[in-house]
């Protein structure tokens, strides 16, 4: 099969031949249908963050099981799955707290000693990203990687659900808790920022402000809900949002993964606020914030996949979709074949995009 490997970081993916293991026991050999080009992609191809060499990236993905091993019980053939890097143990204190997305285990990756799920045709083993590398017309992952859906929704738009739509919701809705009427800002309208948005409707949010310096994803914004715009790059954006509020919000989230922007969340807040880092920051970027603020009770936090029990998620945001309720279609705006994944990624550097979807033959 075909994969899309990175070797060097910085660097770009090579489109290489791998070779993929039979199904062991509680592991599941999907067939890919569609693969969601992320950030955090980008940021192993960039040096952003560090990422165990040689890779198969991607982790956003839908497509149909082609075989199950030994003691699988969640799916069979044929079945239409999401997958998720949160992969889960079931057992764990996280897991058995609520946390699953928390879980730390590792015992759903195969051991040192065990062979690789992934190789070159040679036998060199290939890393699998977030113990998925969906950037492959084939993945081999364990069950609890993956949650079966109904045939209903096309696979591209599901693919989407596997990382953006469950994180931008699920950090507005599970992470922050965003109550019916109250205020609320997201800067950055990519892929995951523009779910935070919608995730802010669907909560009920009074009113949605959302920050971007790209004319047209602050467009694209108000399709999923945003009541107000503002435009980072002829504007001070913090003062904008806390002038345009009487004071600030009550929530913001930052959905790009940038020092600066993660300190103007904190800083568009009301007293009593919370700042939601949704965005993948650098390794060892550092946040500052004054520490006078805090006494005013506000709140700076992270998000981890949105907080998510995707088993339990995900079936609802297809649901969602279904009904005309969660919004999908636009949300692509490019689909393009693995030979492609390259360019794709240098449209998003670019800002042209809010999310490039890899299409399987």
């Amino acid at each position: 099969m075909r994969g899309a490997v990175l070797n060097t970081s910085p660097g770009d993916l090579e489109i290489t031949e791998l070779a993929i293991d039979n199904p062991g026991p509680r592991e599941v050999l999907v067939r890919t249908a569609a693969a969601g080009l992320c950030h955090s992609d980008l940021h192993a191809i960039d040096g952003s963050i560090p990422a165990r060499l040689p890779a198969c990236l991607g982790h956003e993905a839908a497509g149909v099981v082609e075989a199950v091993g030994e003691l699988v019980a969640h799916v069979v053939p044929g079945d239409h799955v999401i997958s998720c890097l949160s992969v889960f143990c079931g057992h764990c204190e996280n897991c058995v707290s609520g946390f699953p997305n928390r879980c730390q285990s590792t015992e759903m990756r195969r051991g040192r000693d065990e062979k690789s799920r992934l190789t070159l045709e040679d036998g060199t083993p290939i890393n699998q990203w977030y113990n998925l590398s969906s950037f492959a017309e084939l993945m081999l992952v364990h069950e609890n990687a993956l949650v079966k859906i109904v045939d209903d929704i096309p696979l591209d738009r599901a693919a989407l659900i596997g990382c953006a739509v469950v994180t931008g919701v699920g950090a507005v809705i599970h992470t922050a808790g965003v109550r019916p009427g109250e205020t609320v800002a997201v800067i950055g309208c990519g892929g995951i920022g523009l779910n935070c948005i919608q995730g802010a409707r669907l909560a009920g949010a009074g009113r949605i402000i959302a920050v971007d310096r790209v004319p047209m994803k602050l467009e694209l914004a108000k399709k999923f809900g945003a009541t107000d715009v503002v435009d980072a790059s002829s504007v001070d954006p913090v003062q904008a949002v806390v002038e345009m509020t009487s004071g600030g919000v009550h929530y913001a989230f930052e959905a790009i993964g940038l020092k600066a922007t993660a300190e103007a969340a904190f800083g568009m807040l009301r007293s009593g606020g919370t700042a939601t880092v949704v965005g993948l920051l650098p390794f060892g970027a550092t946040i500052e914030i004054p520490g006078l603020a805090l006494i005013a009770e506000r709140k700076l936090q992270g998000s981890l996949m949105g907080s998510n029990r995707f088993r339990v998620d995900m079936p609802r945001l297809v649901d969602l979709y279904l009904q005309g309720r969660l919004e999908l279609d636009e949300l692509i705006s490019a689909r393009i074949t693995l030979d492609q994944v390259n360019d794709g990624f240098k449209a998003m550097q670019g800002g042209e995009v809010a999310r490039s979807v890899i299409i399987f033959d």
